[in-house]
Protein backbone atom coordinates (compact mmCIF):
# COMPACT_ATOMS: atom_id res chain seq x y z
CA UNK A 1 0.00 0.00 0.00
CA UNK A 2 1.22 3.27 -1.01
CA UNK A 3 1.52 5.87 1.92
CA UNK A 4 3.57 7.96 0.36
CA UNK A 5 0.55 10.73 0.14
CA UNK A 6 0.90 10.61 4.35
CA UNK A 7 5.06 11.16 4.74
CA UNK A 8 3.97 14.06 2.31
CA UNK A 9 1.89 15.80 4.87
CA UNK A 10 4.22 14.84 7.56
CA UNK A 11 6.85 16.48 5.63
CA UNK A 12 4.30 20.04 5.15
CA UNK A 13 3.90 19.67 8.73
CA UNK A 14 7.43 20.01 9.86
CA UNK A 15 8.29 22.61 7.43
CA UNK A 16 5.24 24.62 8.65
CA UNK A 17 6.16 23.88 12.46
CA UNK A 18 9.95 24.21 12.36
CA UNK A 19 10.47 26.62 9.46
CA UNK A 20 7.97 29.16 10.48
CA UNK A 21 6.49 28.99 14.29
CA UNK A 22 8.65 26.95 16.83
CA UNK A 23 11.70 27.81 16.51
CA UNK A 24 10.96 31.65 17.11
CA UNK A 25 8.69 30.80 19.82
CA UNK A 26 11.30 28.19 21.18
CA UNK A 27 14.09 30.84 21.03
CA UNK A 28 11.91 33.87 21.66
CA UNK A 29 9.50 32.80 24.63
CA UNK A 30 12.95 31.44 26.42
CA UNK A 31 14.86 35.12 26.12
CA UNK A 32 11.71 36.44 27.74
CA UNK A 33 11.84 34.13 30.58
CA UNK A 34 15.53 34.69 30.73
CA UNK A 35 15.33 38.44 30.71
CA UNK A 36 12.26 38.54 33.17
CA UNK A 37 13.27 35.87 35.53
CA UNK A 38 17.00 38.46 35.36
CA UNK A 39 19.06 35.41 34.06
CA UNK A 40 18.37 33.02 36.42
CA UNK A 41 19.94 30.09 34.88
CA UNK A 42 23.35 32.02 35.97
CA UNK A 43 22.69 33.56 38.86
CA UNK A 44 21.09 30.51 40.56
CA UNK A 45 23.54 28.45 38.73
CA UNK A 46 25.15 26.96 42.07
CA UNK A 47 21.74 26.64 43.80
CA UNK A 48 20.44 24.57 41.25
CA UNK A 49 23.53 22.37 42.00
CA UNK A 50 23.30 22.47 45.55
CA UNK A 51 19.86 21.99 45.43
CA UNK A 52 19.97 18.75 43.49
CA UNK A 53 22.89 16.95 45.70
CA UNK A 54 20.13 17.54 48.70
CA UNK A 55 17.60 16.49 46.93
CA UNK A 56 17.74 12.78 47.48
CA UNK A 57 15.81 12.78 50.81
CA UNK A 58 14.19 15.94 51.15
CA UNK A 59 10.54 14.74 52.21
CA UNK A 60 9.44 11.86 54.19
CA UNK A 61 7.10 9.94 51.23
CA UNK A 62 6.47 9.97 47.66
CA UNK A 63 9.26 10.38 44.79
CA UNK A 64 12.30 12.56 46.36
CA UNK A 65 13.31 15.61 44.11
CA UNK A 66 16.55 13.31 43.21
CA UNK A 67 14.14 10.48 42.05
CA UNK A 68 12.16 12.67 39.79
CA UNK A 69 15.59 14.46 38.54
CA UNK A 70 16.84 11.28 37.57
CA UNK A 71 13.29 9.96 35.70
CA UNK A 72 13.44 13.52 33.96
CA UNK A 73 16.88 12.82 33.04
CA UNK A 74 16.26 9.57 32.11
CA UNK A 75 13.94 10.72 29.37
CA UNK A 76 16.43 13.86 28.33
CA UNK A 77 19.51 11.60 28.16
CA UNK A 78 18.75 9.19 25.04
CA UNK A 79 18.59 8.43 21.87
CA UNK A 80 19.29 12.61 21.35
CA UNK A 81 22.75 12.52 23.35
CA UNK A 82 24.22 10.03 20.46
CA UNK A 83 22.03 9.85 17.00
CA UNK A 84 20.28 13.18 17.63
CA UNK A 85 23.27 14.61 17.82
CA UNK A 86 25.35 13.04 14.91
CA UNK A 87 21.87 13.26 12.55
CA UNK A 88 22.13 17.42 13.44
CA UNK A 89 25.45 17.50 12.48
CA UNK A 90 25.06 15.40 9.33
CA UNK A 91 22.75 17.47 8.05
CA UNK A 92 23.03 20.41 10.00
CA UNK A 93 26.90 20.92 9.97
CA UNK A 94 29.32 21.57 12.98
CA UNK A 95 26.98 25.10 13.29
CA UNK A 96 24.19 22.77 14.16
CA UNK A 97 25.84 22.14 17.60
CA UNK A 98 25.85 25.76 18.47
CA UNK A 99 23.03 26.40 18.50
CA UNK A 100 21.86 23.54 19.98
CA UNK A 101 23.87 25.22 22.79
CA UNK A 102 21.92 28.45 22.44
CA UNK A 103 18.41 26.21 22.79
CA UNK A 104 19.76 24.81 25.89
CA UNK A 105 20.74 28.09 27.63
CA UNK A 106 17.50 29.70 27.45
CA UNK A 107 15.73 26.44 27.82
CA UNK A 108 17.26 26.18 31.26
CA UNK A 109 15.15 29.76 31.86
CA UNK A 110 11.88 28.03 30.20
CA UNK A 111 12.30 24.70 31.99
CA UNK A 112 12.60 26.88 35.93
CA UNK A 113 8.66 28.20 34.38
CA UNK A 114 7.08 24.34 33.54
CA UNK A 115 8.44 22.71 36.41
CA UNK A 116 7.49 25.25 39.14
CA UNK A 117 3.85 25.60 37.25
CA UNK A 118 4.10 21.46 37.56
CA UNK A 119 4.59 21.37 41.19
CA UNK A 120 2.04 24.61 41.68
CA UNK A 121 -0.56 22.57 39.92
CA UNK A 122 0.49 18.97 41.01
CA UNK A 123 -2.49 16.38 42.05
CA UNK A 124 -2.73 14.31 45.32
CA UNK A 125 -3.10 10.45 44.06
CA UNK A 126 -3.61 10.14 47.77
CA UNK A 127 -0.74 7.54 48.09
CA UNK A 128 2.38 9.82 48.74
CA UNK A 129 2.55 10.23 45.58
CA UNK A 130 2.02 13.12 42.78
CA UNK A 131 1.21 13.62 39.07
CA UNK A 132 0.71 16.71 37.03
CA UNK A 133 2.72 18.06 34.08
CA UNK A 134 1.35 20.45 31.41
CA UNK A 135 -1.69 18.93 31.05
CA UNK A 136 -3.02 19.42 34.29
CA UNK A 137 -1.71 23.01 34.53
CA UNK A 138 -3.42 23.79 31.28
CA UNK A 139 -6.37 22.52 32.62
CA UNK A 140 -6.56 24.02 35.87
CA UNK A 141 -4.49 26.93 35.03
CA UNK A 142 -5.94 27.98 31.96
CA UNK A 143 -9.36 26.24 32.74
CA UNK A 144 -9.28 24.69 29.36
CA UNK A 145 -9.32 21.05 29.49
CA UNK A 146 -9.79 20.38 26.10
CA UNK A 147 -6.46 22.14 25.62
CA UNK A 148 -5.09 20.06 27.92
CA UNK A 149 -6.80 17.14 25.78
CA UNK A 150 -5.08 18.21 23.01
CA UNK A 151 -1.75 18.27 24.71
CA UNK A 152 -2.11 14.84 26.36
CA UNK A 153 -2.88 13.10 23.14
CA UNK A 154 0.43 14.78 21.41
CA UNK A 155 2.36 13.79 24.25
CA UNK A 156 1.34 10.08 24.08
CA UNK A 157 1.67 10.10 20.43
CA UNK A 158 5.46 11.78 20.96
CA UNK A 159 6.73 10.03 23.87
CA UNK A 160 3.88 6.58 23.88
CA UNK A 161 4.81 5.55 20.53
CA UNK A 162 7.10 7.68 18.17
CA UNK A 163 10.37 8.22 20.91
CA UNK A 164 9.66 5.01 21.99
CA UNK A 165 9.88 3.74 18.23
CA UNK A 166 13.03 5.64 17.92
CA UNK A 167 15.20 4.50 20.66
CA UNK A 168 14.28 0.92 19.84
CA UNK A 169 15.38 1.36 16.29
CA UNK A 170 18.86 2.94 17.58
CA UNK A 171 19.17 0.26 20.07
CA UNK A 172 18.95 -2.41 17.13
CA UNK A 173 21.56 -0.38 15.02
CA UNK A 174 23.87 -0.40 17.52
CA UNK A 175 23.77 -3.67 18.87
CA UNK A 176 23.43 -4.99 15.06
CA UNK A 177 26.49 -2.62 14.00
CA UNK A 178 28.72 -3.91 17.46
CA UNK A 179 27.21 -7.72 17.54
CA UNK A 180 25.78 -8.83 14.77
CA UNK A 181 22.69 -9.41 17.20
CA UNK A 182 19.56 -9.26 14.72
CA UNK A 183 17.20 -6.03 14.92
CA UNK A 184 13.94 -8.14 15.73
CA UNK A 185 15.56 -10.24 18.07
CA UNK A 186 16.62 -7.04 19.81
CA UNK A 187 13.33 -5.46 19.95
CA UNK A 188 11.87 -8.36 21.51
CA UNK A 189 14.80 -8.63 24.10
CA UNK A 190 13.78 -4.80 24.80
CA UNK A 191 9.76 -5.09 24.96
CA UNK A 192 10.86 -8.26 27.92
CA UNK A 193 13.09 -6.02 29.95
CA UNK A 194 11.04 -2.58 29.62
CA UNK A 195 8.08 -4.58 30.50
CA UNK A 196 9.23 -5.86 33.67
CA UNK A 197 9.79 -2.33 34.81
CA UNK A 198 6.57 -0.39 33.57
CA UNK A 199 4.40 -2.76 35.11
CA UNK A 200 5.58 -1.46 38.33
CA UNK A 201 4.75 1.96 38.06
CA UNK A 202 6.16 4.99 38.57
CA UNK A 203 7.92 3.84 42.06
CA UNK A 204 9.95 1.16 40.04
CA UNK A 205 10.93 3.75 37.10
CA UNK A 206 11.89 6.06 39.73
CA UNK A 207 14.53 3.75 41.33
CA UNK A 208 15.63 1.56 38.60
CA UNK A 209 16.56 5.56 36.94
CA UNK A 210 18.03 6.93 40.03
CA UNK A 211 20.20 3.99 39.89
CA UNK A 212 21.31 3.67 36.35
CA UNK A 213 21.22 7.45 34.93
CA UNK A 214 24.15 8.72 37.32
CA UNK A 215 26.28 5.84 36.79
CA UNK A 216 26.01 5.53 32.72
CA UNK A 217 25.76 9.64 32.34
CA UNK A 218 29.18 9.22 34.65
CA UNK A 219 31.17 6.74 32.52
CA UNK A 220 30.13 7.70 28.84
CA UNK A 221 31.64 11.18 29.96
CA UNK A 222 34.59 9.88 31.39
CA UNK A 223 35.04 8.32 27.85
CA UNK A 224 34.27 11.26 26.45
CA UNK A 225 36.74 13.24 28.49
CA UNK A 226 39.40 10.35 27.36
CA UNK A 227 38.89 10.92 23.81
CA UNK A 228 39.25 15.26 24.15
CA UNK A 229 41.98 14.56 26.11
CA UNK A 230 43.62 12.83 23.30
CA UNK A 231 43.23 15.70 20.13
CA UNK A 232 43.54 18.64 22.76
CA UNK A 233 45.65 20.62 20.82
CA UNK A 234 42.90 19.79 17.83
CA UNK A 235 40.21 21.83 20.49
CA UNK A 236 40.59 25.53 19.78
CA UNK A 237 40.48 24.60 16.23
CA UNK A 238 36.97 22.81 16.36
CA UNK A 239 35.41 25.57 18.28
CA UNK A 240 36.55 27.74 15.98
CA UNK A 241 34.65 25.81 13.31
CA UNK A 242 31.60 25.23 15.09
CA UNK A 243 31.27 29.09 15.79
CA UNK A 244 32.24 30.21 11.91
CA UNK A 245 29.33 27.05 10.87
CA UNK A 246 27.08 28.51 12.98
CA UNK A 247 27.61 32.12 11.84
CA UNK A 248 27.98 31.22 8.16
CA UNK A 249 31.15 33.01 7.58
CA UNK A 250 32.49 29.44 5.95
CA UNK A 251 29.26 29.19 3.69
CA UNK A 252 29.08 32.34 2.52
CA UNK A 253 32.89 32.22 1.04
CA UNK A 254 30.64 28.83 -0.76
CA UNK A 255 27.71 30.96 -2.06
CA UNK A 256 25.08 28.67 0.47
CA UNK A 257 24.90 31.18 3.07
CA UNK A 258 21.38 31.49 4.05
CA UNK A 259 20.34 28.43 3.29
CA UNK A 260 23.10 26.74 5.29
CA UNK A 261 22.24 28.97 8.34
CA UNK A 262 18.77 28.18 8.50
CA UNK A 263 19.75 24.45 8.34
CA UNK A 264 21.93 24.51 11.24
CA UNK A 265 19.73 26.55 13.19
CA UNK A 266 16.51 24.28 12.48
CA UNK A 267 18.70 21.54 13.17
CA UNK A 268 20.78 22.26 16.22
CA UNK A 269 16.98 23.25 17.67
CA UNK A 270 15.25 20.02 16.43
CA UNK A 271 17.63 17.89 17.65
CA UNK A 272 18.51 20.18 21.20
CA UNK A 273 14.48 20.29 21.98
CA UNK A 274 14.49 16.44 21.33
CA UNK A 275 17.61 15.87 23.65
CA UNK A 276 16.99 18.35 26.74
CA UNK A 277 13.34 18.75 25.91
CA UNK A 278 13.13 22.22 27.70
CA UNK A 279 9.96 23.77 26.69
CA UNK A 280 8.65 20.41 24.84
CA UNK A 281 6.31 19.58 28.15
CA UNK A 282 7.80 16.51 29.01
CA UNK A 283 10.23 16.94 31.91
CA UNK A 284 7.53 18.48 34.04
CA UNK A 285 5.29 15.09 33.96
CA UNK A 286 8.46 13.62 36.06
CA UNK A 287 9.05 16.89 38.17
CA UNK A 288 5.34 17.14 39.35
CA UNK A 289 6.01 13.55 40.96
CA UNK A 290 8.60 15.00 43.13
CA UNK A 291 7.94 16.20 46.77
CA UNK A 292 10.50 19.04 47.54
CA UNK A 293 10.04 21.50 50.15
CA UNK A 294 8.76 24.87 47.33
CA UNK A 295 8.32 24.39 43.61
CA UNK A 296 10.67 26.46 42.26
CA UNK A 297 13.71 23.98 43.98
CA UNK A 298 12.21 21.85 41.70
CA UNK A 299 12.68 23.83 38.95
CA UNK A 300 16.55 24.60 39.46
CA UNK A 301 16.90 20.89 39.57
CA UNK A 302 15.27 20.55 36.08
CA UNK A 303 17.69 23.19 35.07
CA UNK A 304 20.81 21.84 35.87
CA UNK A 305 18.96 18.04 33.53
CA UNK A 306 19.10 21.08 30.98
CA UNK A 307 22.78 22.16 30.98
CA UNK A 308 23.78 18.71 31.60
CA UNK A 309 21.88 17.08 28.72
CA UNK A 310 23.01 19.27 26.26
CA UNK A 311 25.71 21.59 27.37
CA UNK A 312 27.89 18.88 28.91
CA UNK A 313 26.49 15.32 27.00
CA UNK A 314 25.87 16.58 23.68
CA UNK A 315 28.54 18.59 23.67
CA UNK A 316 31.10 15.72 24.38
CA UNK A 317 29.06 13.28 21.27
CA UNK A 318 29.55 16.20 19.07
CA UNK A 319 33.40 16.77 20.24
CA UNK A 320 33.52 12.80 19.82
CA UNK A 321 32.08 13.07 15.93
CA UNK A 322 34.10 16.35 14.58
CA UNK A 323 37.67 15.41 16.38
CA UNK A 324 37.43 12.20 14.54
CA UNK A 325 36.74 13.54 10.33
CA UNK A 326 34.34 11.02 10.28
CA UNK A 327 31.47 13.27 9.30
CA UNK A 328 33.39 15.15 6.23
CA UNK A 329 34.35 11.11 5.49
CA UNK A 330 31.62 9.43 5.49
CA UNK A 331 28.25 11.70 6.13
CA UNK A 332 26.89 10.96 3.20
CA UNK A 333 26.28 7.06 3.65
CA UNK A 334 26.15 7.35 8.11
CA UNK A 335 23.90 9.03 9.69
CA UNK A 336 22.48 8.86 13.61
CA UNK A 337 24.49 6.10 15.98
CA UNK A 338 26.08 4.76 12.97
CA UNK A 339 27.91 8.09 12.48
CA UNK A 340 28.45 8.24 16.42
CA UNK A 341 30.01 4.73 16.26
CA UNK A 342 32.17 4.99 13.45
CA UNK A 343 33.85 8.37 15.34
CA UNK A 344 34.33 6.29 18.28
CA UNK A 345 35.77 3.67 16.35
CA UNK A 346 38.32 6.39 14.78
CA UNK A 347 39.34 7.11 17.79
CA UNK A 348 40.18 4.45 20.40
CA UNK A 349 39.71 1.13 17.86
CA UNK A 350 36.82 -1.37 17.38
CA UNK A 351 36.17 -0.97 21.29
CA UNK A 352 34.82 2.39 20.66
CA UNK A 353 31.92 0.41 18.72
CA UNK A 354 31.20 -1.54 21.45
CA UNK A 355 31.04 1.50 24.22
CA UNK A 356 28.46 3.52 22.12
CA UNK A 357 26.37 0.40 21.67
CA UNK A 358 26.61 0.05 25.49
CA UNK A 359 26.16 3.50 26.23
CA UNK A 360 23.33 3.71 24.07
CA UNK A 361 21.54 0.60 25.08
CA UNK A 362 21.70 1.78 28.54
CA UNK A 363 20.68 5.64 27.41
CA UNK A 364 17.59 4.55 25.33
CA UNK A 365 16.53 1.86 27.75
CA UNK A 366 16.09 4.46 30.44
CA UNK A 367 14.50 7.03 28.52
CA UNK A 368 12.03 4.29 27.17
CA UNK A 369 10.54 3.64 30.70
CA UNK A 370 10.38 7.57 31.56
CA UNK A 371 8.81 7.87 28.31
CA UNK A 372 6.43 5.58 28.78
CA UNK A 373 5.98 7.18 32.55
CA UNK A 374 4.78 10.55 30.91
CA UNK A 375 2.26 8.61 28.63
CA UNK A 376 0.26 6.96 31.55
CA UNK A 377 0.48 10.18 33.37
CA UNK A 378 -1.03 11.97 30.52
CA UNK A 379 -3.60 8.77 30.07
CA UNK A 380 -4.89 8.97 32.98
CA UNK A 381 -5.30 12.96 32.98
CA UNK A 382 -7.79 11.91 29.76
CA UNK A 383 -9.24 9.21 31.58
CA UNK A 384 -8.69 7.28 34.63
CA UNK A 385 -8.86 3.70 33.66
CA UNK A 386 -6.78 0.75 34.73
CA UNK A 387 -7.84 -1.34 31.37
CA UNK A 388 -6.56 1.79 29.67
CA UNK A 389 -3.41 1.71 31.18
CA UNK A 390 -2.85 -2.00 30.59
CA UNK A 391 -3.60 -1.37 26.71
CA UNK A 392 -0.84 1.45 27.05
CA UNK A 393 1.76 -0.89 28.13
CA UNK A 394 0.65 -3.89 25.80
CA UNK A 395 0.60 -1.19 22.60
CA UNK A 396 4.41 -0.13 23.70
CA UNK A 397 5.53 -2.87 23.99
CA UNK A 398 4.51 -4.00 20.09
CA UNK A 399 5.91 -0.59 19.20
CA UNK A 400 8.96 -1.60 20.55
CA UNK A 401 9.24 -4.36 18.00
CA UNK A 402 7.84 -1.96 15.34
CA UNK A 403 10.24 0.59 15.90
CA UNK A 404 13.40 -2.00 16.01
CA UNK A 405 13.16 -2.47 12.01
CA UNK A 406 11.57 0.87 10.67
CA UNK A 407 13.92 3.17 8.77
CA UNK A 408 15.43 5.70 11.00
CA UNK A 409 14.26 8.94 8.47
CA UNK A 410 10.36 8.02 8.78
CA UNK A 411 10.53 7.69 12.94
CA UNK A 412 12.25 10.93 13.20
CA UNK A 413 9.66 12.58 10.86
CA UNK A 414 6.96 11.65 12.96
CA UNK A 415 9.00 12.37 16.45
CA UNK A 416 9.77 16.02 14.73
CA UNK A 417 6.10 16.76 14.26
CA UNK A 418 4.51 15.45 17.31
CA UNK A 419 7.15 16.87 19.44
CA UNK A 420 6.96 19.91 17.45
CA UNK A 421 2.93 20.62 18.48
CA UNK A 422 3.47 19.74 21.99
CA UNK A 423 6.06 22.31 22.58
CA UNK A 424 3.92 24.73 20.81
CA UNK A 425 1.13 24.08 22.78
CA UNK A 426 3.28 24.00 26.23
CA UNK A 427 5.10 27.31 25.58
CA UNK A 428 1.79 29.16 24.81
CA UNK A 429 0.27 27.90 28.20
CA UNK A 430 3.83 28.91 29.75
CA UNK A 431 3.28 32.60 28.50
CA UNK A 432 -0.13 32.64 29.90
CA UNK A 433 0.59 31.58 33.42
CA UNK A 434 4.09 33.13 33.30
CA UNK A 435 2.46 35.85 35.77
CA UNK A 436 2.21 32.67 38.58
CA UNK A 437 5.15 31.64 37.90
CA UNK A 438 7.07 34.80 38.23
CA UNK A 439 5.57 34.88 41.87
CA UNK A 440 5.61 31.96 42.53
CA UNK A 441 9.82 32.29 41.84
CA UNK A 442 9.90 35.86 43.38
CA UNK A 443 8.67 34.23 46.76
CA UNK A 444 11.36 31.75 46.68
CA UNK A 445 14.17 34.44 46.17
CA UNK A 446 12.72 36.62 49.09
CA UNK A 447 13.42 33.65 51.15
CA UNK A 448 16.78 32.10 50.16
CA UNK A 449 18.15 35.68 50.08
CA UNK A 450 16.71 36.30 53.68
CA UNK A 451 18.38 32.77 54.74
CA UNK A 452 15.47 30.87 55.00
CA UNK A 453 15.25 27.36 53.48
CA UNK A 454 12.78 27.99 51.59
CA UNK A 455 8.89 26.22 52.10
CA UNK A 456 6.11 26.99 49.69
CA UNK A 457 3.12 28.01 51.49
CA UNK A 458 0.11 28.28 49.83
CA UNK A 459 -1.76 30.27 51.51
CA UNK A 460 -0.33 32.84 50.54
CA UNK A 461 -1.09 32.80 46.88
CA UNK A 462 -5.10 33.43 46.71
CA UNK A 463 -4.92 33.16 43.26
CA UNK A 464 -4.52 29.79 43.32
CA UNK A 465 -7.64 29.31 44.96
CA UNK A 466 -9.91 27.20 42.87
CA UNK A 467 -7.35 26.42 40.28
CA UNK A 468 -4.80 24.31 42.40
CA UNK A 469 -4.76 21.08 44.24
CA UNK A 470 -5.67 21.91 47.83
CA UNK A 471 -4.66 19.10 49.09
CA UNK A 472 -1.11 18.47 47.64
CA UNK A 473 0.76 21.89 49.49
CA UNK A 474 -2.21 21.99 52.09
CA UNK A 475 0.10 20.28 54.92
CA UNK A 476 3.93 21.26 53.43
CA UNK A 477 5.15 23.43 56.52
CA UNK A 478 4.58 20.50 59.48
CA UNK A 479 6.13 18.09 56.82
CA UNK A 480 10.11 19.20 57.34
Amino acid sequence: MDFSWLTAIIDQGNDIVWGYILIYLLIGGGIFFTFRLRFIQFRMFGTAWKALLSGRSTSRQGITPFQAFATSLAARVGTGNLSGVASALAVGGPGAIFWMWITALVGMATSVIETTLAQVFKTDNDDGTYRGGPAYYIEKGLKSRWLGIVFAICLIISFGFAFTALQANQIAEAVNNAWGIDKFLMGNILAVLIGLVIFGGIRRIAKVAELIVPIMAIAYLLISLVVVAMNISELPALISTIVKHAMGIEQAAAGVLGYAIKTAIEQGVKRGLFSNEAGMGSGPNAAATANPKHPVTQGLISMAGVFTDTIVICTATASIILLSGTLDASSANLDGISLTQAAMESHIGSIGVDIVAVALLLFAFTSIMANYYYAESNLRFIHESARGVLVLRIAVLFVLLWGSVQELETIWKIADLSMGAMAIINVFALLMLSGIAFKVIADFERQFKSGIDPVFDRTRFPELDGKADSSAWAHKKNEY
